[in-house]
């Protein structure tokens, strides 16, 4: 297998990663797992963001790497809004207080805007993907 066509595999396997994590995330939000779903939002958008990452051939061993990474090859040249690049940190944010701090609880309402806005987060960065 050529290179080329084994990164094209691996960024369509970070992009199905990408969607199952949204569908798990739907599931825990409706069975009011906000914390579980606050995690699978989070990893939703990580995943993406890995995916457009690889296909620059660009690749992080920390969750830190990936964020840098993406603020300088996306948000700061204007190819993902500021917006969108402020819910990822966000979201890192609040899935490292769910995932490591004690007695952390998320509000419904404040995990169904995140997975609202993680599933317009991920397709608009899917559409900087080639096919």
């Amino acid at each position: 297998m050529n290179e080329e066509k084994e990164l094209r595999e691996i960024v369509s396997y970070w992009v199905k990663k990408s969607m199952d994590s949204l569908d798990a995330a739907e599931d825990e939000l409706k069975a009011g797992r906000l914390s579980f779903s606050v995690n699978r939002i989070y990893y939703a958008c990580f995943y993406i963001v890995t995916a457009v990452l690889l296909q620059e051939k660009l690749r992080f061993k920390k969750h830190s790497g990936v964020r840098a990474a993406f603020h300088k090859h996306f948000v700061k040249l204007g190819l993902i809004s500021r917006e969108h690049g402020q819910l990822y940190d966000e979201l890192f944010e609040a899935r490292q207080r769910g995932d490591y701090i004690e007695l952390v609880s998320f509000e419904k309402e404040i995990v169904t805007k995140w997975f609202n806005q993680a599933m317009e987060f991920v397709e608009t960065v899917k559409l900087l993907l080639n096919d």
